[in-house]
């Protein structure tokens, strides 16, 4: 049985439409709330007699059986967030008058430290379009996007978004739209300035279609580019540059926040930049330095 009733397809819709208004979520939160929510739903629909029915037993039961899927510990969290947010939700609109959710807890995620490029690595990176054999045709926007990730910090789908009337070169600025729609300005560095100014005056304009849009960094077929191209031309990159680290897009965006604590720049200015909403988020990066500090010692000390 893979369908829902209907009762349960309404609540469901009548839940993710009220978290789109409320908590403008993205289309990708919104689409991982509804598959992890639909299986959740099924599995209540076969175990309990009415949405009223169901019980934190159940709750638990459904899940150790996603535990014995394998999922990972994110993927966990954001599921039993999504039960809680929905039997909240249900109490709230007085659909239900007890949740069942409401004990139930997050489990404690192992905090992972990302991958991160020393100054030696990065620049061999930012510079591997320059080096790559054969050169490749898009060595202006690849040069160019390198840069500004690391200039920036952005997320991907940000910088694949950026559209040139966000632009503000003069005054050595981009407006980004992040998670939720939330607007800020972050500065860009002079090299990344430079090359975006020449992928814009050399390249672009050869690439643009009747289809372009406004968009900054465009395909060989005129259109943005996509996220998984975006990967896969950083992996490339990485390859020339003889990194060894396993690395993505967003190694670039740990690696800007890094180095720029490593130099001694406040808390609260680096979190304005990645646009984080806590600065919880961000104070993972003191552990960062923290790390790369103790390695320091250990291999400059004498008695390290």
């Amino acid at each position: 049985m893979n369908a829902l009733d209907l009762p349960y397809r309404k609540v469901l819709e009548n839940f993710l439409n009220a978290m789109l208004i409320e908590r403008n979520l993205s289309i990708h939160t919104r689409a991982s709330y509804s598959n992890d929510l639909k299986r959740y739903l099924l599995f209540m629909q076969q175990h309990a007699r009415a949405l009223g029915a169901i019980t934190t037993e159940q709750i638990k039961e459904f899940i150790t059986e996603l535990s014995a899927l394998g999922l990972e510990a994110s993927s966990m969290a954001r599921n039993i967030s999504a039960i809680r947010s929905l039997h909240k939700f249900l109490v709230t609109e007085r659909i239900l008058a007890i949740n069942p959710a409401e004990t139930i807890q997050q489990p404690k995620q192992a905090r992972y430290l990302p991958a991160v490029l020393t100054i030696d690595e990065t620049l061999r990176l930012l510079d591997a379009p320059l080096t790559h054999h054969p050169p490749g045709k898009f060595i202006q926007r690849d040069k160019a996007i390198l840069e500004l990730l690391y200039a920036t910090g952005v997320r991907v789908t940000e910088l694949i978004t950026i559209q040139q009337h966000n632009l503000y070169l003069e005054a050595g600025f981009i407006r980004i739209f992040g998670k939720g729609s939330k607007e800020r300005l972050v500065p860009v560095g002079n090299s990344a300035l430079l090359w975006v100014k020449r992928y814009q005056t050399e390249l672009r304009l050869s690439l643009v279609q009747k289809n372009s849009d406004d968009y900054l960094f465009l395909n060989a077929r005129g259109v943005k580019l996509s996220r998984m191209a975006l990967f896969d031309m950083v992996r490339k990159y990485a390859i020339t540059a003889g990194i060894e680290k396993k690395i993505s897009p967003h190694t670039l965006r740990h690696t800007f926040a890094t180095h720029l604590i490593e130099g001694g720049a406040d808390l609260r200015a680096v979190q304005e930049m990645l646009g984080h909403s806590s600065i919880v988020t961000t104070q993972i990066y003191t552990h960062i330095d923290r790390s790369f500090l103790k390695e320091v010692h250990r291999t400059f000390h004498p008695r390290g």
